[in-house]
């Protein structure tokens, strides 16, 4: 690292937001997020490229002459900011990272209550006279990442998804919920509790969250809640001011614990490097309704990469009841069964030294020496604790996290398919 990268790297804030490296003629060669601006464009220049990185990206640092910055309040308006700007600027090492992969956008249909959806940049071009869009918005790199932040955002913001069959008349309590409405992630278009005027104010403070105009949101709300609180209707002003204090103190945690957040084009630490590419993971993971279309899963990473055509799935025969290690010794004893699959290096399990424990039990009696992983979430779902062998942890602790979220997903994937066909 040469002094000058050395003067203008101590200059970078310790805080989230977006970089982007400039040539000598100042034209933007990358763009990129960060939980920690600093330390990720550190990371850039303490390495051995050559070694360490493919020789494009090599090539690109060396040409870097000058680096830029914009602070966000979380990693969140960084990883939205970070796409505003690839479509802006469009920088050419941005693209090469992508090579014949697809980027994501983030769609709002065009209807009286709009869907938002995720689509992937080649099927919007395959069926872009088929789709009548209000607002696109991206492109976004990362798939699984843009997913959590649409969870985030849901949780601030309800909306419809696709699965939402909207009521056709106001009011008609009658109508099915759908899933996301009982867990309070649609508003109640499927069930008439929300007007069309009311659902495009909703849509229109999250097209404005994407356009990284929160400050003009958290205004709009402000109003909303002191003309509730005039009217004396203090429910809907306390649910408004709650949507504020969110947007004010964005809780994207699961956006920062992800390893794919600090995911650069093509890095490769020493540490990675080592690793056996065919080092298998298998991440299990158990949903259920108070006992009821008890489901098992199991994803798989493999060389760091997610391998969703090897996910299975398992409808949980010996324990209906809620019995949580009983359902679990029961997916991996019927996993193990197939001896056609390939044999994980790695088992992850979601929860603690229980779990663990009855992993272990099943393996032991099928005599598979299989070393166990536990994961163990605090109460926002977060990563917590690690229980089992430490090499294992911290050689491959990215690569569990990634597992055992996937594992997750896939698992109320599953279960919500299942119910809704009964």
């Amino acid at each position: 690292m040469n002094d000058s990268i050395k003067r203008k790297i101590q200059r970078l804030p310790q805080s989230p937001g977006v970089y982007f490296f400039k040539n000598k003629t100042g034209k933007i060669l990358y763009i990129g997020k960060a939980s920690s601006i600093k330390d990720r464009v550190r990371s850039y220049f303490t390495l051995d490229l050559e070694e360490a990185r493919s020789p494009w990206l090599a090539r690109m640092s060396a040409d870097v002459y000058s680096i830029g910055f914009e602070k966000t309040d979380s990693v969140l308006e960084a990883l939205l900011l970070e796409a505003r700007l690839i479509k802006k600027y469009q920088p050419a090492f941005n693209s090469r990272e992508k090579d014949d992969k697809s980027f994501n956008y983030v769609l709002i249909t065009k209807e009286k209550f709009p869907v938002i959806r995720l689509i992937r940049e080649k099927e919007f071009a395959v069926k872009k006279d088929d789709i009548s869009a209000l607002h696109t918005f991206g492109p976004f790199p990362q798939g699984g990442l843009l997913k959590e932040a649409l969870n985030t955002i849901r949780k601030i913001f309800p909306f419809r998804d696709e699965k939402c069959v909207v009521s056709k008349e106001k009011g008609n309590l009658s109508s099915r919920p759908c899933f996301s409405r009982q867990i309070r992630l649609c508003p109640g278009t499927c069930t008439g509790e929300v007007s069309a005027l009311e659902y495009r104010k909703t849509v229109g403070n999250i097209r404005l969250f994407f356009q990284g105009r929160k400050r003009e949101v958290i205004k709009r709300l402000e109003k909303d809640r002191d003309r509730f609180s005039k009217k004396r209707e203090f429910e809907k002003a306390a649910e408004v001011q709650r949507k504020i204090r969110a947007l004010e103190h964005i809780r994207d945690a699961s956006l920062l614990n992800s390893p794919l957040f600090e995911r650069g084009p093509e890095r490769t630490t020493e540490k990675e490097k080592d690793k056996d590419i065919n080092f298998r993971i298998e991440a299990y993971d158990v949903a259920h309704t108070s006992g009821s279309f008890v489901v098992g899963v199991f994803s798989v990473v493999e060389g760091g990469s997610l391998k969703k055509s090897e996910y299975r799935k398992f409808r949980i025969k010996d324990n209906p009841a809620v019995d949580d290690t009983g359902s679990l010794k029961e997916l991996i004893r019927r996993r193990i069964g197939h001896s056609e699959w390939k044999t994980p290096d790695l088992i992850v399990v979601d929860g603690a030294v229980a779990q663990m424990n009855a992993a272990l039990s099943v393996l032991k009696k099928t005599q598979k020496n299989i070393p166990v992983v536990a994961v163990s979430k605090d109460k926002n779902h977060r990563p917590h604790r690690y229980h089992g062998e430490k090499t294992f942890i911290e050689k491959y602790k990215k690569e569990i996290v990634l597992a055992n979220m996937e594992a997750h997903r896939f698992a109320v994937s599953y279960h919500r398919k299942l119910r809704e066909k009964f």
